[in-house]
């Protein structure tokens, strides 16, 4: 853990700064949409686009979409370890990523630096499956009613539940299976462990049964209200360090667990043949792999005033077409369009690799920063998925919703909210000046918490994932209810957040959606670019802190 930089701001400052920022939000003005066809792109590419008429005007579908194309081209061009198109981190497609906006931004006369790291590196080479053999032979849906735990390995073993199992539920939490090493007494050794979930972290069940001899683990859901659908979960001890057990894991429904235990009690008490299945997971793992930061300054801009410009480059799993390369075709064209922008405050466009796997590119630029140069970034601004067809649109704002929880999850200090509401002041303006409504949503899960989490004020858009919106977004914006399958409620991530669906291509973007976000957004970039007041204000102290990192994906819920 990096030390916090401690000092204590005098009344004074936070009296001025509150000034400044009301100035500023009366200020406002509202950009016009487009200043209509006689801009061609051609006159775009060679005027200053120093004013937010300007910049929003020469947003261009054509432009942002033909980014979109070349990461899709990039994905297309360079499988994964499964043979699916993929610009994940620590794979080809992530890297040819990183050299495509590298390679345009020095051509648009940016200084380029490429910001190397490691990190912890887990791919699927195959389809997990999960059968039961005997008695009712059968394949089981794959992100339907189970999901494979971060492990490698296969088994066909009989079935011998943990125990500790609680069936019917007690009220939560109900159940400790699998956290005592007592559970495996009488366990006999290669046999596949039935676990229910409660009490204890999931690694420390499955160490338990590894310890006892068992080949496989399968970790039902617990059966209490909101605890019965197919999991996901994250392997970690008992001290939450991450660990990836050589033997298969599997995540099931109550449902399938169920059965299974009822089948198991009937051929344990009937003297008949224990329930067989087969667990397959084939992975990758590399706890030392490569990623990368890219990060591109204007040469022009007071150094000691820094505007971050952010978006994560890095998919979650194959193309990663919505997640996340709309928002950094997003940034890239409207740093394009500024490149001859001689900005009052320094831009840094920065690309952060590792995103989707707990902020790891942004956590890794932010921890690395001398107090320094932590001191000067004043502001950063996050385009985290901006197209998506089932649309809502959403504002970062510090005190807002998660956009999964729906409930408020972090705070911040006044020092870091009154000025994020500055550009947040920004956008909502210019949407309610285009005749469309915004909800506020935090910035937990994107790379913007990392700066709010350092002592950095904050803001951005987004457009919500694939996967879950709700009646009353589907009021404020229209389109329809539900996530991939269409239920509710439910984060199951759509095409997004699921390894096995292969669907977030170039399809799963609404070019529309696209462009009228990136106005958006090129508006609040310019109209920081020649902030005179939030930006510019002293004695901007901030404070080291290192988000807490997900074992598995930075938006997912971690469950026990």
């Amino acid at each position: 853990m990096p030390r916090r930089l401690k000092q204590r701001l005098p009344h004074s400052w936070l009296v001025r700064l509150c000034v400044a920022v009301a100035a500023l939000v009366a200020a406002v003005g509202v950009a016009p949409t487009s200043s209509g066809a006689q801009t061609t792109s051609a006159q775009c590419d060679r005027r200053v686009n120093d004013t937010p008429s300007k910049l929003v005007d020469c947003i261009r579908t054509d432009d942002l979409w033909n980014h979109m194309k070349a990461f899709q081209a990039i994905a297309d061009a360079n499988p994964g370890p499964d043979g699916m198109p993929s610009r994940n981190s620590g794979e080809p497609g992530y890297k040819a990523s990183v050299d495509y906006v590298a390679k345009l931004m020095r051509k648009a006369g940016y200084n380029v630096t490429i910001q190397p790291y490691k990190f912890f590196y887990y791919a699927y080479t195959a389809r997990p499956t999960l059968r039961e053999i005997s008695p009712t032979p059968q394949d089981y849906a794959l992100a339907d009613v189970w999901n494979p735990g971060q492990s490698t390995g296969s088994a066909t073993a009989d079935l011998q539940p943990a125990g500790g199992i609680v069936v019917p539920p007690t009220p939560n939490p109900s159940s400790a299976s699998g956290c005592a090493t007592s559970d495996f007494s009488g366990f006999v050794r290669g046999r596949i462990a039935l676990i229910q979930r409660g009490t204890c972290n999931f690694g420390v069940k499955v160490l338990n049964a590894q310890a006892a001899g068992a080949s496989g683990v399968i970790i039902f859901n617990e059966g209490n209200p909101g605890r019965t659908s197919a999991m996901s979960g994250s392997l970690t001890d008992a001290s939450g360090n991450r660990i990836v057990p050589t033997i298969p894991v599997a995540f099931t429904s109550f449902d399938v667990g169920n059965n299974l235990l009822t089948e198991y009690q009937q051929a344990a008490h009937g003297g008949t043949a224990l329930p067989v299945m087969n667990l397959s997971i084939q992975a990758i793992v590399n706890p030392n792999a490569d990623d990368y930061n890219v990060i591109a300054e204007s040469k022009g801009g007071d150094k000691n005033h820094v505007l971050v410009v952010d978006a994560h480059l890095d998919a979650i799993y194959g193309a990663g077409m919505l997640d996340n390369a709309s928002g950094s075709a997003t940034i890239l064209d409207v740093a394009q369009k500024m490149k001859k922008v001689h900005p009052r405050n320094k831009l840094r466009f920065i690309w952060f690799g590792g995103e989707e796997l707990g902020l790891l590119g942004s956590s890794y630029y932010v921890n690395n920063l001398t107090p320094s140069e932590l001191n000067r970034i004043r502001y950063d601004l996050d385009a985290d998925v901006t197209a998506t067809p089932n649309y809502l649109i959403g504002v970062l704002d510090p005190a807002g919703p998660d956009l999964f929880g729906r409930t408020v999850t972090a705070k911040f200090p006044e020092r870091v909210y009154k000025p994020s509401q500055v550009s947040r002041d920004q956008s909502i303006d210019y949407f309610n000046s285009i005749g469309m409504k915004h909800e506020l949503f935090s910035p937990v899960g994107t790379d913007a918490y990392s700066f709010n989490a350092a002592g950095i004020p904050a803001s951005g858009l987004l457009t919500g994932q694939d996967c879950c919106k709700t009646q009353e977004e589907v009021d404020l914006f229209g389109g329809h209810l539900g996530n991939y399958e269409g239920k509710i409620p439910s984060s199951d991530g759509g095409c997004v957040d699921n390894p096995f669906r292969w669907c977030d291509n170039l399809s799963n973007n609404d070019p529309k959606v696209l462009t009228f976000m990136s106005k958006a957004f090129a508006n609040t970039v310019v109209r920081m670019a020649f902030d005179k007041e939030v930006m510019s204000v002293s004695d901007n102290s901030v404070a080291k802190r290192k988000p807490p990192i997900a074992a598995e994906a930075g938006r997912r819920f971690v469950a026990k």
